[in-house]
């Protein structure tokens, strides 16, 4: 069985009496080979471009993580802030009925949501007391630092949507674009209540870590102003099986 000048294997007939093939046995044997070579190839093609796609994505998911522990490391208050994020995230996502592949795309954007951040200068970002009227202009203007930076990259614009725009809230309070409701992309809406809750529950400079009462509280009152209802009651189902399961 050749194809394309390679051997792929052998194809051997047996057969328990005298065998006196014609000329037309001889080509529906060689028509048969031929087909055969041609369906393995196939299947090793298959699974060569399987093995290539799947360290494709493992090489991408390093980077990201890369590009995200690099966000870290320049602003220390939320340093670990952008992988605790993600894991919950996908978590919620899972449980939201997001399949394995958008679960890639909501990995990627969780890991580059605050990514934008790069074009924010560094007085107004690490600035210690409260921004002024046009310093939370210039802060704002991240998630569509976070689009200009990444659109241009194909593999991430599915992933897109939660960078630019987990600032968004329910109400049409938010920003850049003051979407509402079911507007906003659903990635989004997952990701806002998981990113305040981090926030929250996370000590920084400035204030003390809120208590997880009082930041499950804040959560539920935000339901429809901040954030999808919905996604609220999930996360809150999710997280009290989690601290159900971490105090047994």
């Amino acid at each position: 069985m050749i194809v394309k000048g390679q051997i792929k294997g052998v194809l051997e007939v047996f057969h328990r009496t005298k065998l006196d093939p014609d000329t037309e046995w001889f080509d529906f044997l060689n028509t048969l080979a031929s087909h055969l070579a041609i369906a393995v190839d196939n299947v090793a093609l298959f699974e060569s471009l399987q093995r290539s796609n799947a360290e494709l994505t493992l090489a991408y998911d390093a980077t990201i993580e890369g590009w995200s522990h690099a966000l870290d490391l320049r602003d220390k208050e939320t340093e670990g802030h952008s992988l605790r994020v993600t894991e919950l995230t996908v978590e919620l996502a899972r449980a939201f009925g997001l399949n394995d592949a958008e679960l890639v795309q909501v990995r990627w954007g969780s890991l580059l949501h605050d990514i934008g951040k790069m074009g924010v200068p560094d007085a107004i970002l690490f600035k210690p007391g409260v921004l002024s009227d046009d310093e939370w202009i210039a802060m704002k203007k991240h998630p569509v630092f976070a689009y200009e930076m990444l659109s241009p990259i194909r593999y991430l614009r599915l992933a897109l949507d939660i960078p630019y725009c987990h600032h968004e809230k329910w109400d049409g309070s938010g920003y850049p674009r003051s979407l509402k409701g079911d507007q906003i992309p659903v990635t989004a809406r997952i990701f806002a209540v998981v990113d305040v809750w981090d926030a929250l529950i996370s000590e920084r400079p400035y204030r003390i870590a809120w208590t997880i009462p009082d930041a499950l509280k804040y959560i539920q009152a935000s339901s429809e102003i901040h954030f999808d209802p919905q996604v609220v009651n999930l996360f809150l189902d999710v997280i009290g099986r989690k601290l159900a399961s971490a105090s047994t």
